[in-house]
């Protein structure tokens, strides 16, 4: 996978789709600015900050990501790796459904999946050090270079799914005693029910992750 490297970005899940659009840079693909402007967040929300913190896009061909994959649930499945990947660097973060990184009872970042064409896009930003968007922060030594890069090699196995989401299930409780955006609406998840493709039931209606 090729990795390009800014100072700085307004946004890098921006720059990146509309680097694929023009056919500047091709799947797969990675980009990491040390500083992020005006960074996409769930919900049309900003995710910008400064130096120490993370901030990646990553574009992946759907032909090579795993057969079994249910692509609505990408965002859980790019999260899910990167939340192993910290693991292995020493940190202790989870995932709650579907794509934001916690410490505790703290969002410390998150994930947005965009599909462009044949291609998934996944911007993902993570406060390692600093909390200039009202969020907490890891305050990890990790340095964001070690980051992308073994984030990458990781995503570069392709689990399965199944393995993905058989990890994943076991810390869905967690999620529960939080709530969730849909459609401009906050649910709680205190009884929503896990679905094996990723999805939840939520007062009988089946939501997706996909963004």
């Amino acid at each position: 996978m090729d990795l390009h490297y800014f100072d700085t970005l307004t946004s890098t899940q921006t720059y990146l789709i509309e680097a694929l659009k023009s056919k500047e840079l091709k799947a797969p693909v990675a980009i990491l600015a040390y500083e992020q402007s005006a960074g996409l967040g769930s919900r049309d929300n900003e995710w910008s900050g400064g130096r120490g913190n993370f901030f990646a896009s990553i574009a992946i061909d759907i032909n090579m990501l795993p057969k079994d994959l249910p692509l609505a649930s990408a965002s859980i499945y790019f999260s899910y790796i990167m939340k192993k990947t910290l693991e292995t660097l020493g940190e202790n973060v989870w995932i709650k459904w579907p794509n934001d990184f916690y410490l505790e009872n703290h969002k410390i970042g998150g994930t947005i999946t965009k599909k462009i064409a044949s291609t998934l896009v996944c911007g993902i930003g993570i406060n390692l050090k600093n909390t200039h968007n009202s969020y907490r922060a890891l305050n990890s030594n990790v340095g964001v270079e070690l980051l992308l890069e073994t984030y990458t090699n990781e995503l570069l196995k392709f689990p399965k799914w199944k393995y993905i989401f058989s990890n994943y299930k076991n810390e869905f409780e967690l999620s529960k005693k939080f709530f969730v955006h849909i459609k401009n609406e906050r649910k709680s998840l205190s009884n929503a029910v896990l679905c094996e493709d990723g999805a939840l039931l939520i007062d009988n209606s089946k939501i997706y992750s996909l963004r």
